[in-house]
């Protein structure tokens, strides 16, 4: 082509808006375009985007009048690109009971008379397991050398455990999440069909709520008709009967587990538990938010039927709206306050997770207006992760597409500064999840990293189920995964203005972003492009703390 006529052609091009490099595709994401979005969504004019605020609708809005001029295919409800999530308060009225028989004698203990239920515990059913093991304090704690569980097989089995702050061999305050997860660890770890550990020291009622009114007995984004594994605690009265045949005695086991002393594991012989769960729900109260769902079409005439689901979570915490106290404190604030920064009312949530929410813009772009894989892809901006993971966990009780076609989720929560600021993890993306439910999922994000022209380094530290702050369960992966779908939970871990007044656009690292985007564009579409979906043999946690 003569140089004037591709000249005019050029400028016609710039004219008219057209891009004159490749469009879409994980070149696409750059750091100027993060910063521009991010900018508005972590300002003060968004006032922390905290769930059930109009500074949450205006992000919500944003997001979706970007997926709009992309083409993004709306996949909300009714055709649009927000759903609705009811958030329900609930008061629940009990007739839930643990029947125990030990041999021939039987006794009935009544929620509140010996045991105690959670006040959800699911669609009312009867679960009987008359496989029952002791498994000392039930605690996994590989980071401290520690598990009640190793060597021994308690599948399909109840577990039952003591001591409340668990053993010497552990600092109780540094363990504090794993001891409070022990019912759910022993379910979804060691998969156990349900669990009995000690009452805690102290009951609680529910203070009034606003207006003098009683609070609720629980608050749920999620349906009341499914089910949910045992998890009562028991009295010393349950346990003494519990253990009346046992090969260590209750009033035994019970002193070693006060002074932190090792416990044994052993079966509980000719023992039965039933478990008969019976709760009433009244809705009390609902409000509702919006999570932003849109979807890319796949291009496999099969294979687009299916999806690969991408997520972050765009609400944070607020802001403050009481003034500064005369000593210069700031009551009621919605998280930390950095010291001298007390001025400051707005928590912006620039990396919490302001990060995720324009990541996973970036990407809902890239593979908009570039090439189509075979799998469709749904790209969710979950509420609310902030008060409970409430819009992934009503995404996946109420789907807007099919949740058994989804093969795999992408999380990203988190991915815009370096852990504690140092600059050793300037490469280092921490991946947790990836190996517990598909090592096919676990071995396609490796590849991937490996092709890129500079991979990352893959942290699994948050992965061990040692982990300290028990992050799997933390961020809105997690509702898939209790749904048996493959997950990857894609962070960079915290830092000093983690659900702080300081966590503002000045201190990301958008090149970073940029470069764990395109990893994750990368994996998506290897499992976009796979020919069958990745297999879930649910081998649990095996990449963890010193892997790389």
């Amino acid at each position: 082509m003569p140089r004037r006529a591709a000249a005019a052609l050029l400028l016609l091009m710039l004219c008219l808006g057209i891009r004159t490099q490749a469009a879409g595709g994980s070149s696409s994401i750059n750091p100027a375009d993060l910063r521009e979005w991010l900018q508005y969504l972590a300002s003060d004019e968004l006032g922390g985007r905290a769930v059930y605020t109009e500074g949450l609708g205006l992000a919500a809005a944003y997001i979706a009048d970007h997926l709009r001029s992309w083409r993004v295919t709306p996949a909300g409800d009714n055709g649009a690109y927000l759903q609705t999530v009811r958030v329900r308060s609930v008061k629940s009225t009990s007739r839930s009971s643990l029947t125990v028989q030990v041999g021939r004698e039987m006794r009935v203990f009544k929620d509140g008379e010996g045991v105690t239920f959670p006040k959800n515990v699911g669609v009312k059913r009867v679960v009987t397991v008359s496989r029952v093991n002791f498994a000392g304090y039930g605690l996994d704690a590989p980071g401290a050398k520690y598990s009640d569980f190793r060597g021994h097989n308690v599948s399909g089995s109840a577990v039952v455990f003591l001591g409340l702050d668990g053993p010497k061999a552990i600092d109780a305050g540094r363990y504090r999440r794993l001891l409070g997860g022990r019912a759910r660890s022993a379910v979804e770890s060691a998969h156990a069909v349900a669990s009995l550990g000690p009452a805690p020291s102290t009951h609680r009622d529910h203070p009034p709520g606003p207006g003098g009114q009683t609070a609720p007995d629980f608050v749920t984004s999620q349906r009341l008709d499914l089910p949910i594994s045992p998890a009562p605690t028991g009295s010393d009265e349950l346990f003494e009967f519990l253990f009346s045949r046992a090969p260590v005695h209750y009033d035994e086991l019970k002193r070693r587990a006060t002074g932190g002393e090792p416990l044994p594991f052993f079966h509980l012989d000719d023992v039965t538990l039933t478990f008969t769960l019976d709760n009433d729900y009244q809705v009390t109260r609902t409000q509702t938010t919006q999570n932003v769902v849109g979807l890319v079409e796949g291009s496999d005439r099969t294979l687009r039927s299916s999806y690969v689901a991408f997520g972050a979570h765009y609400d944070h915490v607020g802001y403050a709206d009481a003034e500064l106290s005369a000593d210069g404190r700031r009551p009621s604030a919605p998280g930390r306050v950095t010291a001298g920064k007390e001025e400051d009312r707005v928590w912006n949530g620039a990396d919490d997770d302001g990060s995720g929410t324009v990541t996973l813009m970036a990407l809902a772009r890239a593979f908009a207006e570039g090439p189509r894989p075979k799998r469709s892809l749904v790209f969710v901006w979950h509420a609310g992760e902030e008060r409970g993971l409430l819009g992934s966990r009503f995404f996946a009780d109420y789907p807007t597409v099919p949740l058994d076609r989804v093969v795999a989720q992408l999380n990203i929560d988190m991915i815009g500064r370096n852990r504690d600021d140092k600059a050793s993890e300037a490469n280092t993306v921490y991946l947790v999840g990836s190996d517990r439910i598909s090592s096919d999922l676990h071995q396609i994000s490796r590849d991937a990293n490996a092709a890129l022209s500079t991979p990352m380094t893959l942290n699994y530290e948050m992965n061990d189920p040692g982990d300290l702050e028990q992050v799997y369960y933390r961020s809105d992966h997690y509702s898939y995964a209790a749904k048996g779908i493959p997950i990857i939970f894609f962070t960079t871990g915290l830092h000093a203005d983690y659900h702080a007044n300081t966590d503002e656009v000045s201190k990301i690292e958008f090149p970073k972003m940029v470069h764990i985007a395109q990893l994750i564009y990368a994996i998506g579409r290897r499992v976009a492009d796979l020919d069958h979906a990745p297999v879930r043999d649910n081998k649990g946690p095996r990449a963890g703390t010193g892997t790389r």
